[in-house]
């Protein structure tokens, strides 16, 4: 199916009416991808509660926690924790993005479909099943991981504080979930230099999207439904922080050229704000940018 938004966002950025994004991806896994699946310990995950705002989530588990059923079935045996904002809301046929990221490796997959959930355990079939380059994902290595995580209650309110706001600032990756109604859910990376995504309100941020894969997935899911969920995790802490709000993309190359690498910027207004201390049992340390960050 052709995604009106992608094709809108492919138009404006200059690219040939050849067909890219959702009208070039299929539903099959490939063998390669299944083993890929297999040996993941973190999944990344964005879709929509019951009043249609999108957030953006973490599972994890030991290796084999992701298994493959079938060319276009996903098992994951977690579910959101306490305190997710999605933690109710994975029902039966509800768009949901999955991203595989391995930042040892630099490697990642996107996977988007719809999820149910079976007792203790997600089922998702697939839609959309495709790989994307390295770019800006920074190297880490898991130096710590549990069965359970000493997760404290949520804490929830409609703006950032000082602590949250300087978490962002001193980032160099988060996560992006988006949907088009009709169309699917999708959820993916976005990374940079400490200091690529400005805050600069407590309710607002701006981020830069750099030179990706040109299928403007992420784009064209706001270009018709400007709802979205951000998460940044704390690699060393298992910490996470989670927001939902509305983005716009500002064309305007004037604006974008005073940040290194930008073809244009987001706009993010926050609504809501969800951190959960030790959120994660996992621990991360960090090896080192990705060579072509911009600066």
């Amino acid at each position: 199916m052709l995604h009106p938004g992608e094709l809108a966002v492919q138009a404006r950025a200059g690219l040939s009416r050849d067909p890219r994004g959702s009208a070039v991806v299929g539903a099959a896994i490939p063998p390669v991808a299944a083993e890929f699946l297999g040996q993941q310990r973190m999944l990344l995950f964005g879709a929509a509660d019951e009043v249609g705002a999108v957030w953006a989530g973490l599972l994890t588990g030991e290796t084999g926690f992701v298994t493959v059923a079938d060319e276009e079935t996903i098992f994951v045996d977690a579910l959101p924790g306490a305190g997710d904002p999605l933690g109710g809301a994975l029902a039966t046929g509800r768009p949901v993005g999955l991203l595989a990221l391995d930042p040892a490796c630099r490697r990642r997959m996107r996977v988007n479909g719809t999820v149910r959930r079976d007792g203790r355990r997600l089922v998702v079939h697939t839609d959309q099943v495709y790989a994307n380059c390295p770019k800006y994902i920074q190297q880490r290595h898991l130096t710590r991981d549990g069965t359970e995580a000493a997760r404290t209650a949520a804490s929830v309110s409609g703006a950032l504080t000082a602590a949250q706001r300087h978490w962002i600032t001193e980032a160099d990756t988060f996560f992006v979930a988006t949907l088009a109604p009709g169309l699917g859910a999708d959820i993916s990376h976005r990374g940079g230099n400490p200091g690529f995504v400005a805050v600069t309100g407590d309710r607002a941020l701006t981020w830069p999207d750099y030179r990706g894969n040109s299928m403007y997935m992420t784009l064209g899911n706001l270009e018709v439904y400007p709802r979205c969920g951000l998460l940044f995790l704390d690699w060393e802490r298992g910490h996470t922080l989670q927001l939902t709000g509305r983005a716009r993309v500002d064309w305007d190359r004037g604006r974008a050229a005073a940040t290194p690498g930008a073809q244009r910027l987001v706009d993010f207004e926050v609504e809501r704000v969800v951190q959960i201390s030790a959120a994660s049992p996992q621990r991360w340390s960090f090896d080192g940018y990705f060579r072509l960050n911009p600066a």
